[in-house]
């Protein structure tokens, strides 16, 4: 994995997609906070990479009222250049269980697994994502939660 290929696997972190499923949100705004965990990058320097623990990255994002029906999905949609695939998702009754795969431009793709609950105006999960990168194995785990801060979008 070269370095450059780095920032890419934390940015998609609090993007994370859970198919859309019954549960409900209460539109408006929400913030998406993730805190990283634990960072295992081959080929990372080690100082970077002990900056990066512990630190948050929060999204502002709009809920529309046409879009809170699908639930969790709808606030972590992954980005279309993503490509993962959902191999396991079960979001029910307050708990969210999901597994996907998503590809590397390079070897084979990484998992990525998220176990958490959801509230209509909360959700948190842990996120851990392993792979095999040509310097060696992978692992990232970071601590995605979001909650709901207006009733209304901010323009």
């Amino acid at each position: 994995m070269m370095m450059r290929s780095f920032p890419p696997f934390l940015l998609l972190l609090p993007v994370l997609p859970v198919p859309a499923a019954a549960q409900s949100l209460l539109p408006g705004n929400w913030d998406v906070t993730s805190k990283s965990v634990e960072l295992v990058v081959p080929g990372a320097p080690g100082f970077l990479l002990r900056m990066m623990r512990g630190k948050s990255k929060t999204e502002h994002k709009c809920l529309p009222v046409a879009e809170a029906r699908n639930g969790v999905a709808t606030l972590l949609a992954p980005k279309p250049e993503a490509k993962c695939t959902i191999e396991r998702s079960v979001i029910a009754g307050g708990h969210i269980d999901h597994v996907m795969a998503c590809p590397q431009k390079k070897g084979p793709p990484l998992h990525v697994s998220s176990v958490g609950s959801y509230a209509t105006t909360t959700f948190n999960v842990r996120t851990t994502m392993t792979g095999q990168t040509d310097k060696g194995p992978l692992r990232i785990v970071a601590d995605p939660a979001a909650v709901r801060t207006d009733t209304r979008c901010r323009n």
